[in-house]
């Protein structure tokens, strides 16, 4: 591994010579290494490589010009800010095949630290602030000249459409597992799907949005616990801030696991929400639009929905999309999402009242 990185060093024009590399292993898409070159003079320098996974990015190259465009556009406006920084060949390519048609990047390394979870409500205003920020310092970028990578990947209606296009061909009998799931999704369907259709008729401003808003794709100073960078841009698209938002809250106010089994411990954390509300809208409120504002809850509500249409698509069907660790886990994952959504019904106006008392005092 240790030529093979070299070569890669080489060919992104990295300077010095390599002198260590560690894998590091967060992240269970790409393979990704901590590279540390010895400059001229003796200092070290330490950058980030990696090899994408592209039996799961099919397009890695609309992937690495939707980022460039993206951070190119944030250091030009903000230079200020730090900004992931990704190296180019000599060719002028922020990526590389090499001979045997392997997707290599490599981008600055910056010392900090993640939250997988997050329980002080500093960091996660800290995290509110870091997705508003980036969201904020994008608020004047046209989301509509970026690739859509995934093509409907938050297309609540196309997704419920799918699964109840699944439910009716129940050809592998499993529908009788999740009679009451399936029930209560399709007492809900027009509400979770009303934000997408009304994105698709043009009611709120085209974003450039992550798409994968959990706290630990925030780097944070080891000391100050202030936000540094938001990370992990291979899912940045087009698409409705709303959902960005929602689907932060919908993993940061889960009081249990994605997958827990008991549903009586799942429930949407209230104080939780307010911290992140507090970062975020903080950040947006000079972007932020109406439209936008007054459906941030039913974002948080619709992509739950959507995630529980998900798995539940996918456990009807086989359990070919997402790693399952026993039988019946996308089921399990199906119910805590559900818990999570009827619970976040009920403290509706609730948390409509925060996001508005947080707008004023902001």
């Amino acid at each position: 591994m240790y030529e093979k990185l070299n070569q890669v060093g080489e060919a992104f024009r990295l300077p010095g010579k390599l002198y260590a590399y560690d894998t590091i292993k967060n992240g269970n898409i790409n393979s990704t290494y901590k590279v540390t070159y010895r400059m001229e003079g003796g200092a070290l320098k330490s950058y980030v490589v990696q090899k994408i996974n592209t039996n799961v990015f099919k397009n890695p190259e609309d992937i690495m010009e939707n980022i460039d465009r993206v951070t190119s556009h944030m250091r030009e406006h903000y230079p200020e800010e730090v900004t992931l920084h990704f190296h180019h060949t000599a060719d002028g390519k922020n990526y590389l095949y090499d001979e045997d048609n392997s997707f290599w990047r490599v981008m600055n390394y910056v010392d900090s630290i993640t939250f997988d979870v997050c329980d002080d409500p500093a960091v996660i205003s800290a995290t509110g602030e870091a997705f508003g920020r980036f969201q904020n310092q994008l608020s004047d970028f046209d989301g509509s000249v970026l690739h859509e990578t995934i093509p409907d990947f938050h297309n609540t209606h196309k997704r419920l459409d799918r699964l109840f296009d699944d439910v009716a061909e129940n050809r592998l009998g499993r529908n009788q597992d999740a009679t009451e799931e399936i029930e209560f999704i399709s007492s809900v369907r027009y509400q979770a799907g009303v934000l997408s259709d009304r994105y698709a008729n043009g009611h709120f401003p085209v974003r450039v949005t992550h798409n994968d808003t959990k706290s630990n794709n925030v780097l944070f100073d080891r000391i100050t616990k202030r936000p540094i960078v938001v990370i992990d841009l291979d899912t940045v698209m087009p698409g409705m801030s709303v959902y960005d938002f929602g689907d932060a809250v919908r993993f940061i106010c889960n009081t249990a696991a994605e997958d827990e089994p008991d549903v009586r411990r799942v429930y949407f954390d209230t104080s939780k929400f307010r911290a992140f509300c507090h970062g975020y809208l903080g950040a947006v409120k000079h972007s932020i639009t109406p439209e936008e504002r007054d459906n941030l809850v039913l974002g948080a509500f619709s992509i739950t929905i959507e995630l529980a249409a998900r798995f539940l698509d996918d456990y009807l069907t086989g359990d070919t999309y997402f790693k399952v660790n026993y039988p019946g886990h996308n089921l399990v994952r199906t119910r805590c999402q559900l818990a999570l959504a009827k619970d976040i019904l009920r403290k509706k106006e609730e948390l409509k009242w925060i996001v508005e008392e947080t707008l004023d005092n902001a």
